[in-house]
């Protein structure tokens, strides 16, 4: 069965006429040509393909693209401001935070919800939001240091 959904991505309007079995993920990637969005698990395990959906971070791959309906849906090609990267991916590259990139989207979308909560997080508040992302290339040392940094530096949640 295929229905007919609206909803916003990354600041723009869209509506597709979709299966309705099928993932936000596989929504993103084949329908919105959205590459930033990974494919991991699958399963909700490993945080690659977390997005923003109405503010808050979700795994794509469990939530099904019909249930977006009039939804905000945040990608971290979305998270750009004025073109250039935003803060915390900066931080994330000057702080050695990425290896092969691969996690580094989702980890970006829940620091960025975490920040957006908490501007200035404590070390363990950050490896918290940060804990349903795996990353084998990375202690994570260097992107909670990326997050600190960045919640240091921005002024104020409305910047994050």
């Amino acid at each position: 069965m295929k229905k007919i959904i609206s909803f916003n991505v990354n600041g723009a309007k869209q509506e597709l006429y979709l299966d309705t079995r099928k993932t936000l993920l596989k929504m993103l990637r084949e329908d919105l040509e959205l590459m930033g969005v990974h494919l991991g698990c699958g399963g909700g395990d490993c945080g690659a393909c977390t997005v923003l959906l109405n503010g808050e971070p979700v795994t794509s791959c469990l939530v099904l693209a019909v249930d977006c309906e009039g939804a905000e849906i945040t990608t971290v090609e979305g998270v750009q401001q004025n073109s250039e990267l935003h803060p915390l991916q900066q931080s994330m590259i000057e702080k050695g935070g990425i290896q092969c990139g691969f996690c580094t989207p989702g980890m970006v979308m829940n620091s960025l919800a975490l920040l957006r909560e908490n501007p200035q997080p404590t070390e363990v508040e950050a490896r918290q939001a940060l804990s349903g992302n795996l990353c084998r290339c990375t202690g994570y040392a260097k992107i909670v240091e990326a997050v600190l940094d960045t919640g240091k530096t921005m002024t104020n949640s409305k910047e994050v």
